[in-house]
């Protein structure tokens, strides 16, 4: 038990463990998400070429993904009680690289719809237990920052894709977008061995305490009474997480294409512009996280969905070069915020005993706003010709979400809502 007194945090010689978490966190978010979501909006137009694919079926793409995450989100909360998350964190990527191998050498339409669904449901078994660690890593004064730090994964992982992409479809041609998979799945592959080597499930099996400032560990919301209920914030957070994931998954999946198609970008310029994207989304995550922690979750949200709403107004109003460049910087900047946000806000609302089942449960409208969004985005371009009137939905969905956000309730921390 004397281990248990020992503050590695607080030593200027040691980093604590829980940076470590962060790390393989990091990794964990550029294969589960970065690279098996992000990349695909990439490799998306060489693969319609090649599959000869409608609208309708590259949304579908993107819904059969998210539907998997779907079923994942759904079962990870019972997988949690007899899995630890270490163990469910390397199944997920383990998962994802032997799928996105069979995508890379797959000939017909329908097999990859099968694997790719499964990558969502691997991304899902990956993601929400990664996320839940920061809860038992950190304290609520570290929590935005920790997790802001994991997410900037995807950035990671959008720079890799934007610039590798193109190259590999000038090296292999029409083959290049199998290249671009068989090179995610050894990436995958590879960050699965590291976290299942060095992932801990909570710090008192390294003998340490979490890292934050002590006097929020004797904080127990579970018995605030009177100033929130569990159904309302569950149902509160996960009302902003749809609108969230219904909006932002749409630019993800289609920007490049938009790019391509009616801005008449070659495919390496519509690669740098989707690269920006990477590149200012490594500051989203802990830029909004850190302000959440400074500011309170409601504020942190509010702003968040404050860029986006203009990010999605520049894209979907066509308003020429300039506007879709500064949509790419807006939508980089505020890309992973919201994550981050909703895996501390958790902690905050419900404590670290209720985190996996409450991230999980936030993460189900989060879930079915993505399934949603690639479907309907493709079926309206199917018959319009343009994105456009999806990305203007969208600005209107995200300006809602921070009118919602605005009558979140305070946690009582003694911090800020």
């Amino acid at each position: 038990m004397r281990n248990l007194q020992k503050k590695p945090e607080t030593s200027p010689s040691s980093v604590h463990y829980g940076w470590v978490i962060v790390f393989v966190g990091t990794l964990t978010i550029v294969a589960c998400l970065g690279l098996a979501r992000f990349a695909f909006g990439m490799l998306l137009p060489a693969m319609r070429d090649a599959l000869g694919m409608s609208y309708d079926q590259m949304g579908l793409l993107g819904t059969a993904n998210f539907a998997g995450y779907l079923v994942a989100v759904a079962t990870t909360p019972l997988l949690l009680r007899r899995l630890s998350p270490r163990k469910l964190i390397s199944a997920g990527l383990l998962l994802i690289g032997c799928c996105t191998l069979g995508i890379g050498i797959s000939n017909s339409y329908l097999p990859v719809l099968l694997l790719y669904t499964l990558v969502g449901c691997g991304s899902g078994l990956a993601n929400i237990p990664v996320m839940v660690l920061v809860s038992y890593w950190f304290r609520s004064d570290r929590r935005g920052r920790a997790a802001g730090l994991i997410v900037a994964g995807s950035g990671f992982a959008i720079i890799f894709s934007g610039v590798a992409i193109p190259l590999l479809n000038v090296r292999f041609g029409t083959d290049g977008w199998r290249a671009g998979w068989l090179l995610i799945a050894l990436i995958v592959l590879l960050i699965t061995l590291i976290a299942a080597l060095l992932i801990r499930n909570n710090p008192t099996e390294k003998g340490l305490e979490a890292v934050g400032a002590k006097e929020q560990e004797n904080y127990d919301p579970a018995e605030t009474k009177g100033n929130f209920s569990r159904l309302r914030i569950l149902s509160h957070l996960g009302g902003l997480y749809f609108a969230f994931g219904a909006t932002y998954v749409i630019y993800g999946t289609f920007i490049v294409t938009t790019m391509i198609e009616e801005y008449n970008f070659a495919e390496a310029s519509a690669g740098h512009f989707w690269s920006w994207v990477g590149f200012f989304s490594l500051f989203s995550g802990t830029l909004f996280g850190t302000l959440s922690d400074k500011i309170g979750r409601k504020g942190g949200l509010m702003a968040v969905f404050s860029v986006q709403t203009l990010a999605y107004l520049l894209a979907g109003l066509k308003l020429g070069t300039i506007a879709i460049f500064s949509s790419v910087i807006l939508y980089g900047l505020a890309a992973f915020a919201i994550p981050a946000i909703m895996a501390a806000a958790i902690g905050d609302y419900l404590g670290k005993a209720r985190a996996a089942t409450g991230f999980s449960l936030i993460t189900f409208g989060f879930a079915i706003g993505q399934t949603l969004g690639p479907a309907a985005a493709g079926a309206v371009a199917e018959r319009t010709g343009t994105f456009s009137g999806s990305y203007l939905s969208s600005a209107a969905l995200t300006l809602l979400a921070v009118i919602l956000a605005f009558f979140l309730p305070s946690p009582s921390t003694g911090g800020k809502g």
